[in-house]
């Protein structure tokens, strides 16, 4: 039976890094997700499997969301349980990977579908809750202007697409420099392109139209950090792969404080926002929170990298 002291280690080497983890993570999703890592690990479960199981756990709960009357609405609570526990797959999948170095692509970007299922399913149930049950300050005001609530959830949508996409490209940049090559699932369009070009449509066509979905999901990554790109460049053809450690260092020291925001745009201060609204009886104020904080968080976040790159590109 291992020790204390053996756990301890293999449940910090279950963490991407300290310098990317969420207070929030650190005190309730990794612990929870570590326990479920080991018991999966032992069942011999994958990581995708877990994944899989955090789809339906995080779509079924996102439709719970909907009831907004009595005698029902305590489903909403069941809801909110289960999005609670999908996300406590969503971390032990990573942390399962880790652990057991079942690393892939396919994994990385079922995580991110996986997720991306949840809030579409929690989208629909918030909308047609506002539709059929109204709101405890808009009244029906939604039911008569069926249009306004769509156009909120659209555009919260889109800009929640947008979020999460730069938060998780600036948290795999700080991981790149922080822990190498290996320790980050930092990816290019040409690299992809390269692989891409390999794949057949007759033979491989699952896997090539996900590796385009995937590629075209970085290309907006990289379009939106173009100081970024040049001072990924810049590296390349100075460093190789091989960055020096003070250099490393510098840019830790740079982009960490920054780390806070990446986080912030990820999942837990978004769910919180939406459990808020759905208990205080209006999902609509869910949606200008993404449109309106949110957003100046990620501008905030994008320009003040951006300056960072560029600094750094001049060192």
């Amino acid at each position: 039976m291992a020790s204390f002291k053996e756990i301890k280690e293999q449940y910090r080497s279950s963490l991407k890094s300290m310098d990317t983890e969420e207070t929030i993570d650190l005190m309730f999703y990794r612990p929870i997700g570590f326990a479920w890592a080991l018991l999966f690990a032992k069942i011999c479960v994958t990581p995708n499997v877990v994944t899989i199981l955090s789809i339906f756990l995080g779509v079924g709960g996102g439709i719970l969301l909907y009831f907004g009357a009595e005698p029902l609405i305590w489903l909403n609570y069941v809801g909110i349980f289960l999005i609670i526990w999908a996300n406590s797959y969503d971390s032990a999948d990573g942390q399962l990977a880790r652990m057991t170095g079942q690393y892939s692509r396919l994994g990385r970007i079922l995580d991110g579908v996986s997720g991306d299922l949840w809030f579409i399913a929690i989208y629909f149930a918030l909308v047609f809750r506002e539709l059929h049950f109204g709101d405890a300050l808009a009244g029906n005001y939604f039911a008569e202007h069926k249009w306004a609530i769509w156009t909120l959830a659209i555009v919260a949508g889109l800009c929640h697409a947008k979020q999460a996409a730069m938060a998780d490209y600036y948290r795999q940049f700080h991981l790149y420099f922080l822990k190498g090559k290996e320790g980050s699932e930092l990816d290019s369009t040409a690299a992809l392109d390269g692989e891409l070009k390999k794949l057949s449509w007759g033979k491989e066509p699952l896997k090539k139209l996900t590796m385009s979905v995937y590629r075209n999901y970085t290309a907006n990554q990289e379009v939106m950090t173009p100081r970024m790109q040049e001072l990924r460049r810049n590296i390349k053809e100075r460093f190789g792969d091989d960055i020096p450690q003070d250099f490393r260092d510098r840019f830790r020291a740079l982009s960490k404080p920054l780390m806070k925001y990446t986080n912030m745009l990820s999942f837990n201060t978004r769910i919180i926002a939406m459990f808020i609204s759905v208990i205080i009886r209006m999902p609509w104020l869910y949606f200008v929170f993404e449109i309106v904080v949110l957003n100046a968080m990620m501008v905030y976040m994008i320009v003040s990298h951006e300056k960072r790159c560029k600094s750094l590109t001049g060192e």
